[in-house]
């Protein structure tokens, strides 16, 4: 339903903002004092807010919704069928529970490459205060209720940027990555959105040939942004949660990402979403995180 510049969805099933915006998949949404949630993306800014089983998205309308929102939020997907499947896992069960209102965004590829290879071995409140830099930098301003926002920058926006400029907007050693990729998109070194149409192989493989992009930061953009849900990345959290529940302590970042790619199957993009949320929440408990 439409209503002066809001589109209001009743009724919603499993999305619960504060588990979709804080799972780690997303680096430009801020939560409001409200408990809401405002979000930078392709250069449109809108607010999310749910009232019971009320979603209120402000600032758009039913054409862009359609035309945007709908895919970016995964509206498509029945969440309560993939969480019933996972859930025959008892593991999984319990973090489904905790992160019941997940959802896997559909982002913009390019944002999602550099936003990840940002991430390597950082904070999420770094990752997004570096991210914030580079978009107020090159970014284009967007403005929603008197406070005004940016747009991520293109590739082109980018390629005159020196590393020392990346460096300035707190990215640290991953400076030269971005610059080095920045010139590999433009020289076409990598057809960035033709990824999708390869298999989940070949795109890891791509994606790898640019700086800064491990096993791990791959499978990040290619579950974030290009809908390859067979995608198991592995980080601290994951390794940490997968050891003490399923593996034993001494297994490799490797050997995990194919167990829980064998075990999850199609479904191992979503299973690593609910365990990142659930071992985080797990830090000084059950596990040693």
């Amino acid at each position: 339903m439409e209503d002066g510049g809001k589109v209001i969805i009743e009724n919603i099933r499993d999305f619960e903002p504060k588990h979709v915006f804080d799972c780690g998949q997303c680096f430009r949404w801020y939560e409001e004092g409200d408990g809401s949630y405002t979000g930078v993306v392709q250069g449109r800014v809108i607010n999310v807010k749910k009232d019971g089983q009320t979603l209120v998205l402000d600032n758009t309308d039913k054409k862009e919704f359609d035309g945007l929102w709908y895919d970016y939020f995964d509206m498509g997907r029945d969440y309560g069928k993939i969480k019933n499947e996972l859930s025959e896992d008892d593991t999984l069960k319990e973090a489904i529970g905790f992160g019941e209102g997940i959802r896997i965004l559909k982002q913009d590829e390019w944002e999602t490459l550099i936003s990840f290879i940002i991430s390597a071995n950082n904070r999420i409140p770094m990752i997004k205060r570096a991210i914030k830099e580079i978009s107020e930098k090159w970014g284009k301003p967007v403005v929603y209720k008197g406070n005004t926002y940016h747009s991520f920058p293109s590739p082109q926006d980018l390629k005159d940027a020196s590393v020392e400029d990346f460096e300035s907007c707190h990215t640290g050693f991953r400076a030269k990555y971005i610059k080095k990729t920045v010139e590999m998109v433009i020289n076409k070194e990598i057809d960035l959105y033709n990824l999708k149409n390869l298999t989940y192989a070949e795109a890891r493989n791509e994606l790898m040939k640019l700086p800064g992009v491990g096993p791990k930061v791959s499978d990040c953009i290619l579950l974030f942004s290009m809908y390859y849900y067979e995608a198991f990345p592995v980080d601290v959290w994951v390794k940490r949660v997968m050891q003490h529940f399923y593996l034993a302590p001494d297994v490799s970042l490797p050997k995990i990402e194919k167990f829980g790619q064998e075990k999850f199957k199609k479904l191992a993009g979503f299973a690593q979403q609910y365990l990142f949320y659930y071992a985080r929440d797990l830090k000084g408990k059950e596990i040693s995180v």
